[in-house]
């Protein structure tokens, strides 16, 4: 599974109207779909479809055709993420309509080739589960840990420094599993 982590715009023509693609991360899906209602007011159509994670790791879906006729538009969008292994990613396509209706399957061809097209040039990071765990160990060994966990592009969320140092980290539990043999013994982890 994979999202994105910033804003990707494509566009293509068909048979005069006009479809625009925005893929941007689930976090920034209301605010992009008010910010396009501002932007393009000549605009018939606002289609759009997302899929992200809750709580509990399941994918939450949805879609909407936004006038276009029933499962047109949202579906074939929400099957093209889908189908790409996308997640905490929604696409928001504008449609501007160019005078020639395109029929059912015009439609969802359109709308799916929108989406594709936007997938194409988007940038996606994959996505891990991650844990966090806390590393606490005394101060002579921290340039030797941190030189470990760069090495390994572990991330490190916090650092506190008492009387010992505990850094929490954050990583995917792979990851986690090929760090400890690496870490020296007189480490706690938590």
């Amino acid at each position: 599974m994979k999202f994105v982590q910033k804003e990707f715009i494509a566009t293509i023509e068909e048979k005069k109207s006009k479809f625009i693609a925005f893929l941007v991360p689930y976090s920034d899906f209301s605010k992009t779909m008010q910010r396009l209602r501002e932007e393009h007011l000549k605009a018939v159509h606002f289609v759009y479809a997302y899929r992200y994670l809750n709580e509990f790791e399941q994918i939450v879906e949805n879609s909407s055709d936004d006038g276009e006729p029933r499962g047109t538009s949202g579906k074939p969008t929400l099957a093209v993420l889908s189908g790409a292994y996308i997640i905490n990613s929604a696409v928001i396509i504008v449609r501007y309509f160019g005078g020639t209706k395109l029929g059912t399957g015009g439609l969802v061809r359109a709308y799916s080739d929108s989406a594709n097209e936007v997938i194409k040039i988007a940038d996606f990071k994959e996505y891990k589960k991650l844990i966090l765990k806390t590393l606490e160990f005394e101060y002579s060994n921290l340039g030797q840990i941190e030189y470990i966990l760069n090495q390994q592009n572990i991330k490190i969320s916090n650092k506190d420094f008492n009387t010992n140092v505990k850094l929490v980290i954050e990583l995917s539990r792979d990851e986690f599993d090929n760090l400890c043999p690496l870490l020296p013994r007189e480490i706690k982890i938590e």
